[in-house]
């Protein structure tokens, strides 16, 4: 046995030692992990020792050190750490937490922890960090030589003391740092067990990141890659292979960098920590940490993985230990825009929260909208004694009867007055005992005064009056939030309890009267009622009742009064828990004076003036009883009634009130919740006859309960035991219920309890209006419980507008929002900004005011002074804003900067402070002279504020005044989501997904994209009609990218993100496209911006519609995918990727719908119905196939290429936005990337055109200009061509009047303008012109745009060359096949046989050399008799059709299969002329298995010609 072998043995010897010790199974793979990793350093030091020694010369010591193996960490150039002064104050909460919710602990002031001490380095001292987030000194890491490998932690356990308590292990309160290779049974709790642990995914992270990935090029020629095999042991299971070890390559460009800068060391440098790739992304925060610090630290015995985070570079955001790096959405945007990914490692610190009192009366004043009250309890102290003494002398008055009684008439006006306007039936009986005067003459009055000369008369008055008022006070208490009550009444003994359920009496009560009527409706209106309906989740559950009508009165005020019994047809122990009683008053109009023809007509028009809502059943579930106010809110025309508040309106001071008296009884009546049924059947989908389960199917594919029939509802209801299979069906099965009574609710509630599970997101369907039952909604609610913070904060929009759905404030739904919102930073913070800003919806405002402050009383002090702080921000904003509208255009920038200048208060009172768009972003100040704004109608500002992270960048955000952001935070939450959805299926569209966040009604931040322009910025570089243009796009790309290498990449991304693009705005119905809201960044990423228009309201241009196409897809934009402007195989691509996109989110359908449905109450005019919501259900088509969605998304295709509507639209846009054009925007020329000046280049001291040569991609020429400049002994050779010369002469028109230039020649030549002759001719010419050109006067020879066109471009290295290489290298056909190749789908069900034709590549021309229009024909043989001929439509010139067509056969026995041949063939079709046979095929059906699609390439072969048709 070799030494080797027993080291092993040995050493799996003591890995059971360790699990006899219980150490997890986690730690002891990472510990195996790293072990091995320290093996395969040693080993492969040993061996480049040793071949190092028989190699001739010597390499200096950083040479050594950079050719060190590391398998997964790289060890950059030393550079020197500065000491960063942290700021001085409180130990506030500074920093945020990603998804760690051990950090989300908002806080306050607190004592550092105990912190053990640390010897002290020998130079220098810590560094300290800022004092927000660490009170404590960091750990430091002392260096280490960088050619020798860390020390390896130990393997042996320590063994346990005899005692009961182990001496060497710390105790459970003990501030010791933990030792990560022991358990301790008291404080360590097994992470995973034995069931829960992937020992393959764990291995395959861990292979990645102790074996970089290697690309092609460092594979063998059989595909094998090298290594050395390293030992394992019998820690990790058998099934999973030995890994091997690879160095780390030294440069690789396709790699990404993560770089962790550790959080303090010894020396005076800084050592960065890179890792080279992370596979398939399953590697963990938490696994890079415990790498990091086995290389930056020696002893590892007192480390604990979970005391250290990662921070990334630039943002104030702590990753969560237990994510894994792919699924993090800041490692996704670094890997699609190539950027190296930064990260810092910080040691983690135990924020407490404040313990600062807070109550919730506090936090409602704090708002903006705190609820009124109309009189407050000295003011109506004051009226009382008032009352009291008029009262007294109207007792012991004696003569002069009738001026007291206008007195007391007078006081108890003034009081009914101050509580509310409202004059009760009591007010007025007692008041009717009083004779008429001046301030009262209806309606009774007592007519014989003489009765009030008897002293007991006028007594008993007064005791009226008193008490009907003293009952006034007591209901306006229990309406309005008065600071003053009544006394109260003794409650000792609780009234007894009836189940709603065995009430059998049917619901009345009494309307009075509606009181506050606006004297303008008595001249308006005449003929006012009442229609009073009950509804439950927006069904009503019987017919109206009415009142009858009546006319407006005067008592003490104007007011309706009705006084009579509402009976409804309706037991109440048929009424379900959350039904709720609408009463909406309508008036019959007066017909306006004269016009006696239409008087008729015109007082038959009947118009609804106010309604009110309210629950039956209070959130105690007692049924309502005594007298009620219920405060009428207006009735808008056109209202949807989606979402109606359940409380009564008392925000306005005007509003009608209407005085409602329940009945009261001896008892309560409680609506109690029944248990579920025992029994529940539950059968299998297939046990329904074949009728019955295509019905249902049909039902079941509408996806959302919107458009259900009643018809579809009996069917679903009736077959609810059989689709309980189909989890995503109980929305529609629930919304099937007949009824929601008390006696029904068993039922209900054991199908609720039997149906498996719903998903995160599936269960939002259950939190809309048409679900008010308690239990279900506490279901939903439970169902979301486990989701995940990244996928809450997608969802929050949403379940803020829930909120209005709730019957009650105390809910579910509530509770859940603040636990997470406690739990998370970013939560709490998105929430309050949703919550203020839906404080501008009236109708609900009084319930969001109440959550807000509930949120704020939560949070803690730390997160009130920081949202107060943002808030301060965006006021001056705001104002700064204001400002810069209504200025002129030419002072705006100087109005800018002056009103900036309060910014810089604002940072000099605030250290620093988070913005709205991103609590990541946390910045210390502004940088005026880079602010600016943009020329557009609502004018937004454009900022840059600092980054208080020194490492991170400037914060670049757009600052919108004017402009509702709701609607656009809506549509990139849509976006975002169905972005989400492709990269889980694996599918990467390249999206630009930028944050846009509404700050309140008509203000916002949206984040800036770097590195990007408009669609009409590109485009008009090739002139004002440069969107009828095709080579736009092209030559920008190719101007930022000169290199073959990255314009293919710059296309790559751009066939991707198109594709995207086209996908997400014709499912959102996204309008009012035009070139200046589509961008393009300069990698090739395009996106839209201003989303003004969506779900198919397009803008219209008079009665036209601007928006003709289903989207925006160009010539210019097809001619980057094929590379030219004929159609190439690349086409394809883009036509597939579109089509798959489509139908990943068809998949998805419900989740859509109800997102969006969510949100029709949300006040966004474009979604307020079901017909907005239905344009999404159109557009997505649940109903079809896929094969049958592929054909369609291809017309789609197709129809916006041929558009010529979208070209114009696009031109249009250019004329319209030349009045803005900025006199500061200088010429560019097309071709060059940036500017270039006389300063940079140096003085050019002469210009000749030397020769001129022949393009190697186009038939044209480009002229050699020899470049001579001062100070420099190179001569540099360029390359132009004429074209680009005559471009160089219109842009210098534009900024230089014609008598400063020189004449250009003419473009127009007799002959041929492309041969040898012309190419000499004009060689002549443009020498003389740039001779001119050069001795001009200075301005004009020494101008930007003369330098810019000299300065040498990468292309003018390579001789001949004008352009990239042909597009087609990338897609080009396979070797061979000379003919061509055709992509068929094939699949066979239900004895039909479907052939989806989908494209042709690679055909050749004709023999004239013009491209074919080909088409495809097939038979299905044996076919003797020709009767299987289908055929496709032909495509128009090109040699890369795309067809996407399906045709199918029919009655086709599943055992002919095997003996069917598909006889394809490509014909070109000829008008007058036989049809050019392409090319055919014979394609045996035997590969192909039912029920399954077959997708393939096949070759096309040789054949003659055919004159069929």
């Amino acid at each position: 046995m070799s030494a080797a072998q027993t080291q092993k043995e040995n050493n799996e010897a003591g890995w059971g030692c360790l699990e006899g010790l219980g150490l997890s199974q986690k730690e002891l793979v990472l510990a195996e992990a790293l072990q091995m990793e320290y093996d395969a350093l040693s080993r492969h030091k040993q061996d480049k020792n040793s071949t190092g020694t028989s190699q001739t010369g010597s390499s200096t010591p950083s040479q050594a050190r950079s050719k060190t193996p590391n398998p997964s960490i790289e060890l950059p150039r030393s550079i020197p750490s500065q000491p960063i002064p942290g700021p001085t104050g409180g130990s506030l909460l500074r920093r945020l937490s990603g998804s760690d919710s051990s950090l989300n602990q908002p806080g306050g002031s607190q004592s550092p922890p105990s912190i053990p001490a640390r010897a002290l380095p020998h130079q220098g001292g810590y560094p300290k960090e800022s004092l927000y987030i660490l009170e404590s000194p960091e750990v430091s890491f002392p260096s280490f030589p960088d050619d020798v490998p860390p020390a390896i932690p130990p393997r042996n356990p320590i063994p346990p003391s005899s005692g009961s308590e182990n001496p060497f292990l710390p105790a459970r309160g003990s501030t010791v740092t933990r030792d990560v290779n022991l358990f301790t049974p008291d404080v360590d709790q097994p992470k995973l067990t034995s069931g829960e642990l992937n020992y393959d995914n764990i291995n395959d992270s861990l292979s990645r990141l102790n074996g970089s990935r290697q690309g092609p090029r460092g594979r063998g020629a059989n595909g094998d890659q090298p290594g050395k095999p390293v030992a394992r042991s019998k820690t990790l299971p058998p099934q999973v292979p030995p890994r091997t070890y690879m160095p780390v390559p030294k440069s690789n460009k396709n790699q990404r960098r993560v770089s962790a800068d550790p959080v303090r060391i010894y020396s005076h440098r800084m050592n960065g920590f890179g890792l080279t790739g992370f596979g398939n992304g399953s590697s963990t925060v938490d696994l890079l940490i415990y790498q990091t610090l086995c290389y930056a630290q020696e002893d590892l015995d007192h480390l604990d993985v979970d005391d250290y985070l990662l921070k990334i570079c630039g943002h104030d955001e702590f990753l969560n230990n237990s994510q894994t790096l792919a699924s993090l959405e800041f490692v996704q945007q670094c890997l699609k825009f190539d950027w190296d990914i930064r990260l810092i490692l910080t040691k983690r610190s135990t924020i407490k929260d404040d313990e600062t009192l807070s109550t919730m009366n506090h936090s409602i004043l704090l708002q903006e909208r705190p609820i009124k009250q109309t009189v407050t309890r000295e003011a109506l102290t004051l009226l009382l004694d008032t009352f009291h003494n008029e009262a007294e002398s109207f007792l012991l008055s004696e003569v002069e009867l009738s001026l007291h009684v206008e007195r007391l008439v007078q006081s108890v006006k003034a009081l009914c007055s101050s509580l509310a306007a409202v004059e009760t039936p009591d007010v007025t009986a007692a008041l009717s005992q009083l004779p008429a005067c001046p301030c009262r003459l209806q309606p009774k009055v007592l007519k014989d005064a003489s009765v009030l000369a008897i002293r007991e008369n006028r007594e008993k008055v007064v005791e009226k009056l008193t008490a009907a008022i003293l009952d006034l006070v007591e209901l306006y208490c229990s309406t309005f939030n008065a600071n003053f009550h009544t006394v109260p009444q003794s409650h000792s003994c609780m009234a007894p309890v009836q189940e709603a359920g065995l009430v059998t009496n049917v619901l009345s009560f009494n309307v009075y009267a509606a009181h506050r009527i606006p004297i303008t409706w008595a001249a308006s209106y005449e003929g006012f009622f009442l229609s009073c309906s009950l509804t439950h989740g927006g069904i009503e559950l019987c017919a109206p009742q009415h009142t009858s009508k009546q006319s407006v009165s005067k008592y003490l005020f104007h007011l309706v009064v009705w006084d009579q019994r509402v009976c409804f047809p309706v037991q109440i122990n048929q009424l379900p828990r959350e039904s709720q009683l609408t009463v909406t008053l309508y008036a019959s109009c007066l017909p306006p004076p004269g016009g006696a023809e239409d008087k008729g007509k015109q007082r038959r028009s009947i118009e609804a003036l106010g309604w009110v809502t309210m629950p039956l059943f209070n959130f105690r579930h007692i049924l309502t009883c005594g007298r009620k106010l219920l405060g009428l809110w207006p009735s808008a025309p056109g209202q949807s009634g989606n979402a109606r508040a359940s409380s009564s309106n008392f925000s306005q001071p005007d509003s009608v009130i209407l005085q409602v008296d329940f009945p009261t009884s001896s008892f309560e009546v409680l609506f109690s919740t029944p248990p579920p049924a025992e029994f529940c059947p539950q059968y299998d989908f297939s046990r329904l006859d074949t009728i019955s389960q295509i019905q249902l199917q049909d039902v079941l594919h509408k996806k959302a309960f919107f458009w259900l029939t009643v018809e579809d509802k009996r069917l679903l209801w009736e077959k609810k035991s059989f689709c309980q299979s189909e989890s995503a069906a109980l929305p529609l099965v629930l919304a099937s219920a007949p009824c929601w009574e008390w006696a029904c609710l068993p039922e209900i509630y054991a199908l609720l309890r039997q149906w498996a599970c719903l998903g995160h997101l599936d269960a939002l369907g259950l939190l809309h209006a048409s679900f008010p039952d308690q239990e279900l909604r506490r279901t939903a609610v439970q169902w979301m419980d486990s989701i995940s913070d990244p996928e809450l904060m997608d969802v929050l929009p949403q379940l803020v507008q829930a909120l209005k759905y709730e019957c009650y404030l105390d809910s579910s739904l509530v509770r859940f929002l603040l636990r997470r919102a406690i739990g998370d930073v970013r939560i709490a913070h998105y929430l309050f900004w949703l919550l203020k800003d839906n404080l501008q919806d009236s109708q609900f405002s009084a319930r969001y005011q109440h959550l807000l402050a509930a949120l704020l009383c939560c949070v803690g002090r730390g997160l009130r002074d920081e949202v107060d702080r943002q808030c301060w921000l965006v006021s001056i904003l705001t104002k700064v804003a204001q400002k810069v509208r209504d200025a002129t255009p030419s002072n705006r920038q100087c109005v800018l900067r002056e009103s900036l200048d309060e910014m810089k208060q604002f940072f000099l009172m605030n250290t620093s402070c988070r913005l709205p768009l991103n609590p990541a972003l946390l910045v210390k100040g502004i940088n005026i002279q880079l602010c600016s704004f943009f020329n557009s109608n609502a004018v937004p500002l454009k900022l840059s504020f600092q980054n208080l992270d020194p490492v991170g960048d400037n914060v670049n955000v757009i600052f919108k005044s004017g402009d509702d952001l709701r609607q656009d935070m809506l549509t990139l939450q849509m976006i975002r989501i169905m972005n989400k959805i492709w990269i889980q299926e694996g599918l990467d569209m390249r999206m630009v997904i930028f944050k846009c966040f509404s700050t309140g009604r008509g203000r916002g931040m949206v984040e800036m994209i770097p590195h990007a322009d408009t669609l009409r910025k590109i485009q008009v570089e090739h002139g004002v009609t440069g969107s009828f243009k095709d080579r736009p796009l092209a030559d920008w790309l190719q101007k930022h990218n000169p290199t073959d290498e990255q314009y293919d990449k710059a296309v790559e991304n751009f066939i991707y993100s198109c594709a995207g693009c086209c996908v997400a705005t014709y499912i959102l119905g996204i309008c009012d496209r035009h070139n200046d809201n589509i961008m393009l960044k300069t990698s090739g990423h395009m996106f839209h911006i201003d989303f003004g228009k969506f779900l198919g309201h397009a803008q219209m241009f008079g009665n036209i519609k601007r928006d003709r196409a289903p989207f925006v897809f160009t010539s210019d934009m097809a001619y980057v995918i094929n590379g030219g402007d004929k159609p190439s195989s690349r086409f394809h691509d883009f036509v597939d990727l579109c089509c798959e996109a489509y139908n990943l989110i068809r998949k998805h359908t419900h989740l859509f719908l109800n997102l969006l449905g969510l949100m029709l109450s949300c006040g966004i005019p474009e979604l307020s119905d079901l017909e907005d919501l239905k344009y999404v259900y159109d557009a997505l088509r649940p109903h079809e196939s896929e094969a049958d969605a592929t054909m369609y998304f291809t017309r789609l295709i197709e129809s916006s290429l041929g558009s010529v509507a979208t070209k114009l639209n696009f031109f249009i846009h250019n004329l319209a936005q030349m009045k803005f054009a900025s006199s500061e925007d200088r010429p560019t020329l097309s071709f060059a990337p940036r500017v270039h000046t006389v300063k940079s280049d140096g003085l050019i001291r002469s210009l000749y055109i030397c020769r001129h040569l022949r393009t190697s991609t186009s038939k044209g020429y480009v002229f050699v200009v020899k470049v001579e400049r001062e100070a420099q002994q190179e001569v540099q050779l360029v390359q132009r061509t004429f074209e680009e010369f005559h471009e160089l002469h219109s842009k210098l028109r534009l900024v230089f009047p014609s008598s400063k230039l020189p004449s250009f020649p003419s473009r127009f030549v007799i002959g041929r303008s492309r041969g040898e002759a012309t190419a000499d001719r004009r060689k002549d010419e443009l020498n003389g012109y740039v001779w001119h050109l050069i001795h001009a006067v200075p301005e004009v020879a020494q101008s930007d745009l003369v330098y810019t066109f000299f300065h040498p471009l990468p292309r003018d290295e390579t001789p001949g060359t004008t352009s990239s290489k042909p597009a087609e290298l990338l897609w080009s056909p396979a070797p061979g096949t000379e003919l061509g190749e055709v992509k068929l789908s094939i699949s066979y069900r239900n004895d039909k046989l479907f052939i989806m034709v989908m494209h042709i590549r690679g055909l050749q021309p004709l023999q004239d050399g013009t491209d074919p229009d080909p088409y495809v024909k097939l038979y299905l043989l044996p076919d003797p008799q020709k009767t299987s001929k289908r055929k496709t439509k032909a495509a128009r010139r090109t040699c890369n059709p795309t067809y996407n067509e399906m045709l199918v056969y029919e009655r086709i026995p599943r055992g002919d299969l095997d003996q069917r041949v598909i006889h394809l063939r490509v014909l070109g079709d000829g008008a007058f002329w036989e049809n050019t046979l392409l090319g055919e095929t014979f394609i045996p059906l035997k590969r192909l298995v039912p029920g399954q699609h077959w997708v393939d390439w096949h070759q096309l072969g040789a054949g003659g010609s055919d004159s069929a048709r």
